[in-house]
């Protein structure tokens, strides 16, 4: 069966009856089966798909097909579906089944989207490699000695190898566009609010949104479509008019004004082949008729150290409902109640989780709440402010999306620091909420692919996306 890289190359064929539902979902089964050695996926929903593409495939015949008929989408780890296995790439849910679906779900299911299985991620979402899953690493398709990017590896894996047309993954400091980047597709990151968080389990609840992992941005903005607006069950999601694919194919991206943050190409670290194509990507937008203009934000250097503060302190918070007495892992040598405790919480998470609930812990105790977790917010509201500023001023910022391409599973596992800095152009967007999209523009000589990064005014995904077209060409 054709490689499809499209959803309207499915729709058209759907149509001219060259191809049907079932059958587009066996050869994603086969693919996926095919493929087990990437650990993708942690959960394949064979009898589903199939059952739920038969009924799609009735619907298609009578006229009364959603917008999204025909479309297989996987579902990273950590966003919840009624009746099926949810773990976030932990030991310690056990083996929670959850009783009820994320909005996001609800919406891409009436819309008839196909779920075909849950992807792997780095445990709760901590993490720029998908090492950190419990269930084990994931590996790039493109290389499999090299990782996928995190924490949405399983999602960006799967598309990059074809197990599924797109994905949804969720992004916390660049856990969507960092693994689109290095795996050579399409990673949106929406406003905060845009998406609906019902149903998805927190890593840090203020920068987390869920987006779409696709080869397009027409893909994406389509299934922004479907699952974005307003969700009366999440108190964070925007009143703000939903972007549609309409808006999307009639945005404007004619004679813009664009930044480059100088700051962020004079870094030590971004790689010489990397930098190279990012100016020749800024030649090539000169060239179409664009006014590029470098500019100035010298607070690169607190984006890292605010990021990690703020989010382990949520995460220090969130996770303190894991305890061994709800739900999930228990620990079974436990014999008193603070052993029950610590032994569970010990046990059931991983080492990069500890480290992060430790360390949120830490910058909210009573003696140190002012000096880092305080003053960190007061950096985060300055930070929001001054990009709004330049946003002001130009179309959009671009910048790379990573400075190196994938690197090799291993390579990074003792360097803490290293590993978080892989996410120094990315954790800019969730500090101030702004949409930020990475597509891919070029492929280094090592044969792996890279991305630029995009960051747009708040709500302006539509315009965002189809700039990502321009991008790309």
């Amino acid at each position: 069966m054709k490689n499809y890289r499209s959803y309207s190359e499915i729709k058209a064929d759907l149509n001219a009856k060259k191809v049907d539902c079932q059958s587009l979902v066996n050869d994603y089964l086969q693919k996926i089966e095919a493929n087990k050695h990437l650990n993708a996926f942690l959960d394949v929903y064979n009898a589903d798909a199939i059952q739920n593409a038969e009924l799609i495939d009735q619907k298609i015949k009578d006229g009364t097909s959603g917008k999204l008929a025909g479309m297989v989408l996987g579902i990273k780890d950590v966003i919840c579906q009624k009746g099926k296995k949810i773990r976030a790439g932990s030991k310690i849910l056990g083996d929670y089944v959850s009783p009820f679906s994320s909005t996001v779900v609800e919406r891409l299911i009436q819309e008839d989207a196909i779920i075909i299985g849950s992807l792997n991620c780095d445990e709760f979402a901590m993490g720029s490699s998908n090492e950190n899953s419990a269930f084990g690493p994931v590996r790039n398709p493109l290389n499999v000695e090299t990782v996928p990017g995190g924490s949405s590896g399983g999602s960006a894996a799967a598309v990059a190898a074809g197990l599924c047309l797109a994905s949804l993954g969720s992004d916390t400091g660049g856990s969507i566009r960092q693994p689109a980047s290095f795996c050579g597709i399409t990673g949106l990151k929406t406003t905060y609010g845009r998406v609906s968080r019902w149903g998805l389990i927190a890593y840090a609840s203020s920068f987390d949104q869920i987006g779409p992992f696709t080869h397009n941005p027409a893909d994406a903005s389509l299934i922004l479509e479907v699952m974005g607006g307003q969700d009366e069950k999440d108190n964070t999601s925007s009143s703000v008019k939903n972007a549609t694919f309409e808006d999307f194919e009639n945005a404007k991206v004619d004679n813009l004004t664009i930044g480059v943050i100088k700051e962020s190409i004079e870094m030590d670290g971004l790689d010489t082949e990397i930098k190279a194509h990012f100016d020749e990507v800024i030649k090539k937008l000169i060239d179409a008729g664009h006014q590029v203009e470098y500019i100035s934000f010298p607070y690169l250097e607190y984006l890292i150290p605010t990021y990690y503060i703020l989010t382990t302190a949520e995460a220090s918070s969130n996770l303190a409902r894991f305890d061994g007495v709800k739900y999930g892992f228990r620990d079974e040598n436990a014999k008193t109640l603070e052993e029950l405790y610590t032994l569970s919480r010990s046990n059931g998470f991983g080492c990069e989780v500890k480290r992060r609930i430790m360390l949120g812990t830490f910058v909210l105790s009573a003696g140190y709440f002012d000096a880092y977790y305080v003053k960190a917010q007061k950096i985060r509201r300055l930070l929001q402010n001054e990009t709004q500023k330049l946003l002001s001023k130009y179309d959009f910022i671009i910048s790379p999306t990573t400075p190196t391409t994938a690197f090799k599973i291993g390579e990074k596992a003792n360097d803490p620091i290293s590993m978080y800095l892989s996410d120094i152009y990315t954790v800019h967007a969730n500090l101030t909420g702004h949409p930020a999209l990475s597509v891919p523009v070029g492929t280094h000589s090592n044969g792996m692919p890279f991305g630029v990064q995009a960051l747009a005014s708040f709500f302006d995904e539509a315009r965002l996306l189809k700039f990502g077209e321009i991008l790309t060409k």
